[in-house]
């Protein structure tokens, strides 16, 4: 390969500098950047909400490498006939892949929100599509996948070799790139429906994700010319290998799918698995998390949630009843004090008008006749102890203010002198 095969599209470039109508094309590549611009900016200015909010985002990451591709071709085609358009020519590549790396990166920050690793990827995409296309400009492409191509080995009865896999990993990448981009889409549809259960949303959600990169991965081996049959054996003795040391990771897994399945606990329930309580947060495909008001957050295998017997508060309906119990003194006026404890929990806004509170008459114990006020709640997200205090304070304070007294133990030791004394 002479100097001026490997840099042809260079060298015709600098023989249209001499050229006098250079200065065309260079107006012509201004004119269509300026264009791609205007329309970024159009991009850039729309209100990203929902859907379209996504489209937005990625149309305005794309409008300006696209529409210049776009204009540059037109502009290359229009100036064509009259003279060179190197630059043009030269400009559509790069274009192209500012788009591609734009692209991909946008997906992978979508299907992977907060990441901190897409930065290095992002380089490291940037410097594979920008070295690519050097060797690409340079006509030194061929050249390096011949070299690769001599590389080669045999798996099985499949043969292959080093360009055979870098172009098979490229294609997954891409593939399961544009099948996270399609899950996105298809979660932006699902979540906005909320006609439809939230468990529903989720299930949906994930199984497309699964599906999708599955569908990616075989096709794109499919297409790169890859036998699926080859990895057959290995794949099958991998398989056993993981279901038997995977298997409590693969029960939470079906465990996490019948729980969002049945809706059996949804996100916001306040249940209890033997000494853990508190609010449903998350419940992923794997185990789900549990708050309690105190702020301590458990996280429960699936598999438990399946397996044992939980105490679901608010599985059919939110309204949890609280109670609190307290005596009063033989000698009160129970009436009294009975209205006293119904009006201090009526006071308090977290509490039902309907049911209403009430009060009744547990016990006559030795020293005080025990009453329980039993109100409910629609909010039991929001703490329960923190409103049952407030109630009791409020009672503390009305009945001192009405002279109603709460008795406490007492103990009389009488000293009888014997017989004899």
């Amino acid at each position: 390969m002479t100097e001026h095969q490997a840099l042809r599209l260079l060298s015709n470039l600098l023989d249209d500098f001499s050229d006098p109508a250079f200065i065309w094309q260079l107006v012509a590549l201004f004119a269509s950047l300026f264009g791609a611009w205007l329309v970024a900016r159009y991009w850039q200015t729309r209100p990203a909400q929902g859907e379209r909010g996504r489209l937005g985002q990625i149309g305005a990451r794309l409008a300006f490498p696209l529409t210049g591709m776009l204009l540059t071709g037109v502009a290359q085609l229009a100036l064509k006939p009259f003279f060179a358009v190197t630059l043009l020519k030269l400009a559509m590549p790069l274009l192209g892949s500012m788009a591609l790396v734009r692209g991909v990166i946008f997906v992978l920050r979508q299907a992977f929100p907060g990441a901190g690793w897409l930065t290095a990827w992002e380089k490291l995409i940037a410097t594979l599509v920008w070295g690519w296309l050097a060797l690409y400009i340079t006509d030194l492409a061929p050249f390096v996948i011949e070299a690769l191509e001599q590389v080669d080995f045999r798996i099985g009865k499949q043969h292959l070799n080093l360009w055979l896999i870098a172009s098979g990993a490229v294609t997954i990448f891409l593939t399961v790139v544009f099948a996270l981009w399609i899950a996105g889409v298809i979660e932006a549809r699902l979540m906005g429906m909320r006609s439809l259960d939230a468990n529903l949303r989720i299930v949906g959600v994930r199984v497309a994700k699964a599906v999708l990169t599955v569908v990616a991965i075989i096709s794109s081996l499919a297409l790169v010319g890859i036998d699926m049959t080859a990895l057959s054996v290995f794949t099958g003795a991998l398989g056993v290998g993981l279901g038997f040391g995977l298997q409590k990771i693969a029960s939470n897994y079906v465990s996490g799918f019948i729980i969002l399945l049945e809706r059996s606990i949804r996100i916001g329930n306040i249940v209890q698995i033997g000494s853990d309580a508190g609010e449903v947060t998350q419940i992923t495909t794997r185990y789900t998390v549990l708050k309690h008001p105190g702020g301590t957050e458990f996280i429960v295998p699936n598999e438990t949630l399946i397996g044992s017997t939980v105490q679901n508060q608010t599985y059919s309906d939110r309204r949890l009843r609280l109670a609190t119990t307290l005596g009063v003194a033989y000698d009160s006026d129970l009436e009294l004090a009975m209205q006293l404890m119904v009006d201090c929990a009526q006071a308090q806004a977290r509490v039902l008008a309907d049911p209403a509170p009430k009060v009744v008459l547990t016990q006559f114990a030795d020293s005080s006749i025990n009453l329980e006020l039993g109100f409910w709640v629609d909010d039991p997200e929001n703490g329960r102890m923190n409103v049952v205090s407030e109630i009791n304070l409020a009672i503390w304070r009305a009945f001192r203010a009405h002279g109603i007294s709460i008795p406490f133990p007492q103990r009389e030791v009488r000293i009888l002198k014997g017989a004899g004394e």
